[in-house]
């Protein structure tokens, strides 16, 4: 290796940033490494991976973050792949005195987008650029091609476009999945709602395995098979090729190992976040909130083991039709995952208009067709359908969602009913049932909700014989007063 200067440097080699390091050298970019811990006491990290998987390879490895960062070529381009929260903090300090003018950091994990928000903000107000960057794809993704969802400073897109869409992965025309996003924390709000829909489909799909291994006499192959059936229609994606995957995977025993996996998941944040943030805009996520909760739920194991001992229930062992369930079970996956998909880029759309991005939804939906988790076959539909000439007020309500969402309907309404009937929890299936037909009913019980609101607080109503934005208050109990509470919505 020659002493010329890094065209980017990579601080944090865990999993990620180790292959994010190796996926950047691969397209010709001279890469410097930097730690901030070392792992037992003979070997650092950085000397473990430059010694290893990197040997041989044109990767500089740094113990000193000083050294590290004289190896750089101006701008320097340093992309962060720490943990969220107060680490990727302490490490700008750190950096901060090292800088100069123009240069650019790179926060590469799932940091939280209102964080971005302000280190955009400080970071221009020092002279340098800050990129907030979501990146998807797990590991397999970071050395291969992630999905990549940058955003930030404007000026630094020019500089770190070429890694990034270098390393991006590419669909089948060799389009990068990897385009700016938009100013600020939006890079990491769409990776948050990526996220968010991520623990939905995850749902749905376990939710859809649970009903065929309940109500049909399949082995874990059969079920293995219907899945990868449908990886190649129209459920086409990474996470219905992964559970055929999962399915048939057996441990040293010879036993299937998904059987011996305790059910309680875990969670990072993320999903989480994209709740609060979708209730903080007004936002229904109902789906994606059913999802969160269910993972809350599951990891009481002990509370629900004692629970299930107290309600005695049972299935009744009622005969299914093999084909006609597992055309159900599809159609309630695949509506479920068309709502998800909706809600979640309604949820950017709104975020977009309080905020001021300007979010091209339909880059978004093609930034997701490669790389990420949530890659679907479907994705080239909802950026066709946010490109359309009129765009749809709601992806529900585009012409071809339309069509797909008639078709499905009847055999969504059957698994359900069929799930309820078996005593089998179905949430995000139900969740999202819900939400379409709230969705498409021109009228709800918020009237009556409402209607509570003004008897007890005076929080005042507006009336079907009047114009919208008018408010009236009744005296509901003949002796109340005239003053009423001020109009507004969380």
């Amino acid at each position: 290796m020659d002493n010329k200067k890094s065209d980017i440097g990579l601080i944090g080699l865990a999993v990620m940033g180790e292959n994010l390091a190796l996926n950047m050298e691969s397209k010709n970019w001279q890469v410097s490494v930097y730690n901030r811990t070392v792992i037992g006491v003979e070997e650092g990290v950085v000397d473990r991976f430059v010694n290893g998987r990197a040997k041989g390879k044109n990767v500089q490895g740094f113990t000193e973050i000083k050294d590290f960062v004289e190896s750089l070529a101006a701008p320097r381009k340093i992309m962060m792949m720490v943990r969220a929260g107060s680490a990727v903090d302490e490490l700008m300090d750190q950096l901060f005195p090292l800088l100069s003018a123009g240069d650019i950091l790179i926060d590469g994990g799932n940091s939280n987008y209102e964080d971005t928000n302000r280190r955009v903000e400080l970071s221009e107000s020092k002279g340098f650029l800050f990129v907030g960057s979501g990146v998807s794809g797990g590991e397999e993704g970071a050395l291969n091609g992630a999905s990549i969802m940058p955003g930030g400073s404007a000026n630094a897109w020019s500089q770190v476009k070429p890694i990034l869409q270098s390393i991006a992965a590419k669909t089948s025309d060799g389009t990068p999945c990897c385009e700016w996003v938009g100013p600020a924390g939006s890079g990491h709000f769409v990776k948050m709602i990526h996220n968010g829909i991520e623990y939905g489909d995850m749902q749905l799909i376990a939710e859809a395995y649970w009903m065929m291994k309940n109500l049909l006499s399949v082995d874990h192959e059969e079920i293995a098979s219907i899945f990868a059936g449908w990886n190649e229609g129209k459920l086409r994606s990474y996470l219905i090729e992964i559970t055929a995957n999962i399915l048939k995977h057996k441990d040293k025993s010879g036993d299937y190992l998904v059987d011996k996996i305790l059910d309680a998941a875990g969670q990072k944040g993320t999903g989480k976040w994209s709740v609060i943030n979708a209730m903080e805009l007004g936002m229904p996520l109902g789906l994606i909130a059913t999802a969160v909760f269910e993972r809350s739920l599951s990891s009481q194991k002990a509370l629900r083991e004692t629970a299930s001992h107290s309600y005695k229930h049972g299935h009744l062992q009622a005969v299914y039709n093999k084909p006609e369930l597992v055309k159900d079970v599809h159609s309630a996956l695949y509506a479920s995952k068309l709502v998800s998909y909706a809600q979640g880029f309604a949820v950017l759309q709104k975020a977009s208009d309080a905020f001021g991005w300007n979010l091209n939804l339909s880059s978004i939906a093609r930034m997701w067709r490669g790389g990420c988790i949530i890659r679907s076959v479907f994705l080239n539909d909802i950026a066709a359908a946010f490109e359309a000439k009129e765009k749809p007020e709601h992806l529900l309500l585009a012409p071809y969602f339309k069509e797909e969402m008639r078709q499905l309907l009847p055999g969504w309404k059957n698994l359900v009913a069929a799930a309820v009937r078996e005593e089998l929890p179905v949430p995000a299936f139900s969740s999202a049932l819900n939400y379409f037909y709230s969705l498409v009913s021109e009228k709800l019980p918020a009237n009556m909700v409402q209607a509570q609101r003004d008897y007890f607080g005076a929080h005042t109503f507006e009336r079907t014989d009047n114009l919208r934005g008018v408010f009236f208050h009744e005296n509901w109990t003949g002796h109340g007063g005239d003053t009423k509470s001020g109009t507004y919505n969380v």
